[in-house]
């Protein structure tokens, strides 16, 4: 069960690049959230994959040699959705089609991955910890930066190119 939630059914298991296999997967289980009218549900489930990414990446880590390894990607499942809050939660309340604002779900996808490999300021700090705690924190600190980044994007081009 435990390697079950930390590589997110299997996803970890892909190659190349888990990580973003990981993130790619959140994406799409939010649209189709999204798309089921289930939007307002988004923050729950960040919540509880969150939850359990705390719980689960310490029990799997007690007997691995690699302070991250790749195929945990839970925590890119929690830092992915929490970017996604950012832009869908808005479009939920205004009742705008997800596939009709596509930038909402590409550009936070997109963020997180940058913040996620370029780990700058407490993304990094947050991974240099080198125990569950930090493996988990550095997704969470990407995963706020990449939505609050995409509000000022979508902020910008709404106020100022349209």
């Amino acid at each position: 069960m435990i390697t079950l939630i930390v590589t997110f059914f299997g996803i970890g298991r892909l190659h190349p690049a888990p990580g973003t296999w990981g993130s790619l997967a959140a994406t799409i289980l939010a649209v189709l959230l999204y798309r089921a009218g289930g939007a307002y549900l988004l923050p729950l489930a960040f919540l509880l994959v969150t939850m359990l990414g705390f719980w689960a990446v310490p029990l799997a880590l007690v007997d691995s040699t690699e302070p991250d390894p790749g195929e945990i990607v839970i925590d890119e499942v929690a830092g992915q959705w929490l970017a996604l809050c950012f832009t869908m939660i808005p479009l939920a309340r205004h009742g705008v089609p997800i596939m009709s604002a596509w930038p909402a779900f590409v550009v936070p996808f997109l963020m997180f991955r940058l913040f996620d490999i370029w780990k700058p300021w407490l993304v990094g700090s947050a991974d240099r910890r080198g125990d569950p705690v930090g493996l988990m924190l550095d997704d969470l600190w990407a995963g706020l930066f990449a939505g609050l980044t995409s509000v000022v994007l979508a902020g910008l081009y709404h106020g100022l190119m349209r």
